[in-house]
């Protein structure tokens, strides 16, 4: 069934209009017939999660709108969604896994992984301004999508980004949520775990956002049509936050030369990474205890990203910066969820002083019963100053 067919005011989930001008210019390079890309940056449900095939998920029907749309047009699709991350790993992986494929149109999708509060307002808005900001002026639109049980979603703080910004926002609570809220149908009618949407979810997301591309689009072509609307320059633009995350490198076996300064203990995983989902790649295993493994990094923020397993026990680490072991974050490599493995990323210190900063991991607990070694992923350096 569609949108209309459940009553679902699809204008509601526009909720900032803001800047369509980019989005026009790239419908009308499809029009001409030109070759464009069509990227979805986010979590499990732009991963597809839940849905039946890759080709039932929202971000592939929204592609497929445009090829309907555009049908003289080459419209290549990316999906760079990854399970479980937030827009704080999203900024670090922004050039590799979405801008590196020169894309023109992009949705980002980060708003049930993110918390709301004011740590992801700043991350999202580091994310933004570094695609926002890309040379190649990429079109953004902010998709906020939404847990079934009770409504909770990062929507405030994504909007607050959005609308400072000009970029077009679309969300789920206002159109798909209220309809469970309002009895039309239940969540189990749309999700089977109260976040991930199924097939109807996932069609039903993308009517949201293809309906607002629909009245661009009729902007975009109308006899009437005005100037498109000057872009909001992003590098001249006084931040809402501190905004320590808009220059954020990552840093993994192969490419730590240069900051890696002592490993005692710790093992390189060089398997081959052929997919950006293969998350466990590129980093470092240990498994005794008093292993070290320690960086210098430049920047202002430091977070170490992990592997939390569902094979237990497995070992605890403890992460140290600037000698500074009062404030030691411990690293615990047990998940307590069961869906499966977790690529965990913690922020072990944040707004330090800008300059160069220690990172000293050591594993502080580990069992004879242990099933899996410790799996240090990355270590992310934020607020570098680096620039495109």
């Amino acid at each position: 069934m569609s949108a209309a067919e459940y009553g679902i005011d699809l204008k509601k989930g526009v909720l900032n209009r803001g800047n369509a001008g980019r989005i026009a210019r790239v419908m009308r390079k499809a029009a001409r017939g030109e070759r464009i890309t069509v990227g979805f940056l986010g979590g499990s449900i732009t991963q597809g999660c839940l849905s039946s095939t890759p080709k039932t998920c929202y971000a592939y029907l929204v592609c497929e709108w445009w090829r309907r749309k555009f049908p003289e047009a080459e419209v290549a699709y990316v999906n760079a969604g990854i399970g479980g991350t937030t827009s704080q790993f999203g900024a670090a992986r922004a050039d590799s896994d979405l801008l590196a494929f020169d894309i023109d149109f992009t949705v980002v999708e980060f708003s049930v992984n993110d918390d709301n509060s004011a740590h992801f307002l700043e991350t999202y808005e580091g994310l933004i301004r570094r695609i926002y900001g890309h040379p190649a002026s990429p079109a953004v639109l902010i998709v906020n999508s939404v847990r079934y049980d009770d409504g909770s979603n990062a929507q405030e703080q994504h909007v607050k980004v959005g609308r400072a910004y000009g970029i077009p926002c679309v969300g789920m609570k206002p159109t798909i949520y209220e309809k469970v809220l309002d009895g039309t149908f239940t969540s189990r009618d749309v999700t089977e775990d109260d976040l991930h949407p199924n097939d109807l979810g996932h069609a039903l997301m993308a009517e949201v956002i293809t309906d607002f591309l629909e009245d661009v689009y009729a902007q975009a072509f109308a006899d009437t049509r005005q100037e498109d609307e000057a872009d909001v320059d992003v590098k001249n633009m006084t931040p809402l936050s501190e905004n320590a995350y808009e220059d954020s490198v990552r840093y993994r076996n192969n490419n730590c030369g240069g900051v890696l300064t002592c490993n005692e203990g710790f093992t390189a995983d060089n398997t081959p990474q052929h997919d950006i989902r293969e998350i466990f790649r590129c980093g470092w295993t240990a498994d005794k205890a008093g292993a070290r493994i320690c960086f210098k990094v430049k920047g202002t923020c430091i977070g170490v990203q992990y592997r939390q397993s569902v094979s237990q026990p497995t070992p605890i680490a403890r992460a140290v910066v600037d000698g500074d072991a009062a404030h030691a974050v411990i690293l615990d490599g047990n998940f307590k969820e069961t869906w499966g493995d977790n690529l965990q990323l913690d922020t072990v210190a944040e707004h330090l002083p800008y300059g160069e900063h220690t990172v000293e991991l050591e594993l502080v607990e580990t069992h004879e019963q242990d099933r899996t070694p410790f799996y240090l992923v990355s270590v992310i350096s934020s607020g570098s100053g680096s620039s495109f």
